[in-house]
């Protein structure tokens, strides 16, 4: 559904949620398949969606869906943009699949499973020098009081890193994250459905995903840092240093 839409962009009708935040009849469309397909296997289950049914999870069966994440880059023809679900026992994540749709390249992780991409493992960077680490972010396009933060955050990170990358999908993000090509990720405010799936790419590759205050992030509105181990500290420990709210660790040596 979401690649035939990609294919008429011209036809497809589109609104603004809010500033620089749309939705389009393919991701309303593209929930209420995946809500089909889940209820059909799983009746009874809670489904939490960004756009038919965002509710809160519950401590049975959940399911946590982004139809559509990267909907401004889908909108545009820029091919970077996903399907993300993730399902939840008692709170907890027990499986998360990610779909890279341009690409058609699958992200699967379950829990103590590990993670793959196309069935092959794969396992987070274990780079420990920021000089040579290439970080994944996301702007504060919704939540706009946040810009004067992030600015400086980015640069702290920009000025010490090899290059920091805006892409447009969290869900992508953490996959890269999770298979190294990204050797850490953070924004300042996600969603649940923008994440769920991906945090758990991220732990079962053997990486960290905390918030801004070091704690275990939840599959809620939240701030996300991830990496492999050594980058995690280091983008952590700069981020709240960039806040006024750390001193930053000196730069490992080689």
């Amino acid at each position: 559904m979401i690649r035939d839409g990609g294919a008429r962009l011209t036809e497809l009708t589109w609104t603004e949620k809010s500033a620089a935040d749309f939705v389009s009849d393919i991701d309303v469309a593209a929930e209420g398949r995946i809500r089909e397909v889940l209820e059909q296997h799983e009746p009874g289950a809670t489904i939490l969606g960004e756009e038919l049914s965002p509710g809160a999870a519950t401590d049975a069966l959940t399911f946590v869906v982004d139809p559509l994440d990267g909907t401004t880059n889908f909108l545009h023809g820029y091919p970077v943009y996903s399907v993300s679900i993730a399902a939840m026992v008692d709170g907890v994540l027990q499986a998360g699949v990610v779909l890279d749709v341009p690409r058609n390249v699958t992200f699967t992780a379950t829990r103590d499973g590990g993670a793959f991409r196309d069935g092959s493992p794969i396992a987070v960077s274990r780079e420990t020098l920021p000089g040579r680490a290439l970080v994944g972010t996301g702007f504060p396009f919704k939540h706009r009081q946040h810009i004067t933060p992030f600015l400086a955050q980015f640069a702290a990170v920009m000025s010490t890193t090899a290059g920091v990358r805006r892409a447009g999908s969290a869900a992508l993000d953490l996959a890269d994250v999770a298979c190294g090509r990204f050797d850490a990720f953070w924004e300042l405010m996600l969603a649940p459905w923008d994440i769920a799936a991906g945090m758990l790419l991220v732990r079962e590759a053997g990486g960290v995903v905390t918030d801004l205050d070091g704690a275990e992030a939840p599959v809620d509105h939240t701030a996300l840092v991830a990496g492999g181990p050594a980058m995690h500290a280091w983008l952590l420990d700069t981020l709240r240093a960039a806040d006024g709210r750390a001193t930053p660790l000196p730069e490992p040596q080689a």
